[in-house]
């Protein structure tokens, strides 16, 4: 099971947290990622984390702003979000990925407005 928190309202340039904790399976075996869907929108991933922590990948849209992280002993992974823009607003979903397992969590609101 995955649980998200740290969704809300920020202002343009503005930052936010959200956090993921995961519960229920080997978390520190599993690749995480944030994937985000807007409105009339796909879902895209935004970034993601390998098993230590390694290695990240993030989106172009996200470069230089956002930041993913990891803590195998407490099973959390957290995306850092720094100069928020309008076009950040989206659902955010917690992603775990081994093999052909996929675990979801059921999502987070981020609006950006002014």
């Amino acid at each position: 099971r995955l649980v998200e928190s740290g969704g809300g309202s920020a202002q343009p340039g503005g930052s936010l947290r959200l956090s993921c904790a995961a519960s229920g399976f080997d978390f520190s075996s599993y690749t995480m990622g944030w994937y985000r869907q807007a409105p009339g929108k796909e879902c895209e991933l935004v970034a993601s984390i390998t098993q230590s922590g390694g290695t990240t990948n993030y989106a172009d849209s996200v470069k230089g702003r956002f930041t993913i992280s990891r803590d195998n002993a407490k099973g959390t992974v957290a995306l850092q979000m720094n100069s928020l823009k309008p076009e950040d607003t989206a659902v955010y979903y917690c992603n775990a990925v081994r093999f052909l397992m996929s675990v979801w969590g059921q999502g987070t609101q981020v609006t950006v407005s002014s």
